[in-house]
């Protein structure tokens, strides 16, 4: 998977002693929500597995009550527009940040699809684990397996999120969706009664922010981003644009319908950026 780099360089990291205190206070509050959120879905979840299998009936409300708390907390507007998709289906965003998760999962129940290393990441390896993450391995020669796995899922009555640009940006942007993950969408066991919803992700800086303030990309550090944002005076908000869901018989094929996704994800994106200007 290839990385995005932007041509300007990430805007510094500046903190003066109020951002310093109200990244300790936000932080703390942020931390202690997790934490007893995530004992908390543990705990249910030891009974809900054994019961309901690949099923969670409860443990989402537990990670969307996290995401939307976790905006108050931050000081952010998280605004909703469009209708989510019912039902079973994938849904396709675009990727600006670390912040797409909390604001995907705010409104609606949807579980990741991410590549494999993720899962073995220091921290966050073990949230996606526990959330319901579903970790995708590049390899060719385990397509039909990968396959065989969002099925199970996508019957069971999961929403699976897919990220198709590959990489985040600078939230500036929309980048070409890469096809490869639509081919599972044209198996003989989903092409018929499968449906997908693509949504555009939106970022608004604050006021005298730069338009980028919440994108993370490239080479950037986790930390010091999450400072930035935690130690802000003024935050501004992310959109959340439902677009009308499509079915993937309709299509040709995974071109087709990568390039239909694509087109009305970036219209979203643009659209609605252009609010800023």
């Amino acid at each position: 998977m290839s990385t995005w780099y932007s041509e300007a360089p990430p805007d510094p990291v500046r903190i003066d002693g109020a951002g310093w205190l109200r990244l300790v206070l936000r932080g703390t509050v942020l931390i202690l929500l997790i934490l007893v959120c995530l004992f908390l879905l543990l705990v249910v979840r030891l009974v809900e597995r054994p019961i309901f299998g690949l099923h969670r009936p409860w443990t989402p409300f537990i990670v969307q009550f996290v995401c939307r708390n976790a905006f108050r907390i931050l000081g952010m507007t998280h605004r909703l527009r469009g209708e989510v998709m019912k039902g079973p289906g994938a849904v396709v965003a675009n990727h600006s940040s670390w912040l797409d998760i909390f604001a995907l999962n705010a409104r609606k129940r949807v579980y990741f699809v991410s590549k494999a290393e993720v899962s073995r990441w220091p921290g966050i390896g073990f949230l996606a684990q526990v959330t319901g993450t579903l970790f995708i391995e590049r390899d060719r020669r385990k397509a039909r397996e990968q396959t065989n796995l969002l099925a199970e899922r996508l019957k069971a009555g999961q929403k699976l999120l897919f990220f198709p640009e590959g990489t985040s940006t600078d939230g500036l942007r929309v980048l070409p969706f890469k096809t490869t993950l639509f081919a599972a969408f044209f198996s003989d066991t989903l092409h018929d009664s499968l449906w997908v919803q693509p949504v555009s992700v939106v970022y608004h800086a604050a006021q005298g922010e730069p338009s980028r303030f919440y994108a993370w990309w490239g080479d950037m550090d986790f930390g010091p981003h999450l400072m930035k944002i935690l130690a802000a005076r003024k935050q501004g908000s992310v959109e959340v644009i439902y677009h009308h869901p499509v079915r993937v018989a309709d299509y040709n094929d995974r071109k087709a319908l990568a390039s239909a996704m694509e087109e009305q994800v970036r219209d979203g994106h643009t659209r609605h950026l252009a609010q800023d200007e």
